[in-house]
């Protein structure tokens, strides 16, 4: 066993979030302030990714099917690009470059993760490095009606850029939850 111990690990599914372990990532305001019930639900999705990836190294990057090259690690990568895209370059008006993709290899921030030590850290770095600065953004813009202009959807909100990351994070955790599955038998991690 990779990274967990045997016993512990739910072979249910229903056995997932019940008892005195239940999960509390979910655990945010139901009602309210509109920016708050975001934010608490975009972290819920961020700690999700670190949960299904946690107790691995470089096993992060092993590849989920052939010919597909998709793989923790390559979401690690490529929710950092999301991050840093969204937050830095269209809201925050940076000129901060990709790091993991170019205009030769698109999917750089897949097909490039690797399988080293240098590889999966390079990747945490960057990724708690652009959630930081998505946090600070998020947490300090005037409202949530503030705009960025992005080449593919134009005009954007702050507003819309949040729902749009937690899209984004919960359709990767679910490929999330299979690579884990896959790796170790984790499941609902």
């Amino acid at each position: 066993m990779t990274g967990r111990d045997a016993s512990r690990i739910p072979r249910r599914r229903a056995e997932l979030f019940s008892g005195d372990d239940a999960d509390r990532r979910f655990q945010g305001p139901t009602t309210g302030d509109e920016r708050c019930m975001l934010i608490d639900v975009l972290e819920a999705q961020r700690h999700t990714l670190e949960l299904k990836c946690s107790g691995l190294g470089e096993e992060l990057a092993r590849r989920s099917v052939e010919p597909s090259t998709l793989s923790l690690l390559g979401l690690v990568r490529h929710l950092a690009e999301v991050e840093r895209r969204w937050f830095r370059r269209v809201l925050a008006g940076q000129d901060a470059p990709a790091l993991f993709v170019t205009d030769d290899d698109p999917d750089g921030d897949f097909d490039g993760a690797a399988a080293t030590p240098s590889a999966v850290g390079d990747a945490w770095k960057a990724w708690r490095e652009e959630v930081a600065f998505g946090r600070r953004f998020a947490a300090e813009a005037p409202g949530l009606d503030v705009e960025g202009e992005d080449a593919w959807r134009g005009t954007v909100s702050l507003r819309w850029v949040l729902i749009h990351m937690i899209e984004e994070y919960a359709r990767h955790n679910g490929h999330a939850d299979l690579l884990r599955e896959r790796i170790d038998g984790a499941v609902g991690v």
